[in-house]
């Protein structure tokens, strides 16, 4: 069966897996490496067995486990140049597969294109997942979409995007002082619960089966709100059958799973 499993989203870590057509793919490694080794054999998968590791960006939160995961298991890493080059200084040693941003490449039965997303890192990127006719999305870690990125989503039957903060919460939040909360609402930071359902509407076609919400603020967002933000938002443009769903906040939630699947227009 091709499916996601989210092992976890959110600012403590992020890490996913996406399986199909005999491959498995481990997006991001924000984890720790013993924790992602636990996630992935609770979940039936064996560490070893892994077709790759994508990277989308450098920031702990996203490659943290990196370093001592691959010590124990050799596993090939697709990353691109910028990103590869910070890690490599930080110590991470791996079996190195450069693409350039806005690349497609193929791992194991999977076609994978990159696309470029704002953000304060080195050069970070977002993936589209392809297999048996299915589209996935990973799009988090983003202070706004550029056309580039609408056109590169469109049409996907699952998408993980992320709903940091509501506007509101964090402009009243009083543990993050304003150069945070500026770096958060900038065009290199992170999409608010509105941004993200502007994305998401104009994005779905009748392929988009389910969207996943990920990298939710504990402080600045609830899933409640982002689920009916996003929601509202598919029903306005015609797609009120879309499954919208809050995807683990951290390594301690019981992992997100959703089927992919050629979408219903497809």
């Amino acid at each position: 069966m091709s499916e996601v499993i989210v092992l976890a989203s959110g600012s403590s870590g992020n890490a996913l897996l996406v399986r199909a057509g005999g491959a498995t793919v481990l997006v991001d490694a924000g984890l720790s490496a013993r924790r992602l080794t636990a996630r992935m054999l609770g979940c039936g998968v064996d560490p070893g067995s892994l077709s790759g590791i994508l990277l989308t960006h450098e920031h702990g939160d996203h490659a943290r486990g990196l370093k001592i995961f691959l010590s124990k298991y050799r596993v090939p890493v697709f990353a691109n140049p910028l990103t590869a080059d910070h890690l490599k200084r930080t110590g991470v040693v791996a079996e190195w597969n450069l693409f350039s941003s806005g690349a497609t490449f193929q791992v194991g039965t999977l076609d994978v294109h990159a696309f470029s997303v704002p953000h304060d890192a080195a050069d970070p990127v977002g993936f589209v997942l392809r297999s048996e006719g299915a589209g996935f999305a990973v799009l988090t870690d983003l202070g706004y979409a550029t056309r580039h990125v609408v056109d590169s989503v469109r049409g996907v039957s699952a998408l993980l995007i992320e709903t940091n903060h509501d506007e509101e919460l964090l402009r009243l939040d009083t543990k993050r002082p304003w150069a945070v909360k500026q770096r958060i609402l900038s065009r290199h930071g992170h999409l608010s619960n509105t941004a993200a359902a502007a994305i998401v509407a104009e994005v779905a076609t009748e392929a988009l089966a389910h969207v996943m919400l990920g990298h939710l603020s504990r402080d600045c967002n609830s899933p409640e709100i982002a689920v009916a933000a996003v929601d509202a938002a598919l029903k306005n443009s015609g797609h009120p059958d879309v499954c919208v769903c809050c995807a683990p906040p951290d390594d301690e939630s019981p992992p997100t799973r959703i089927p992919l699947r050629p979408g219903r227009g497809r």
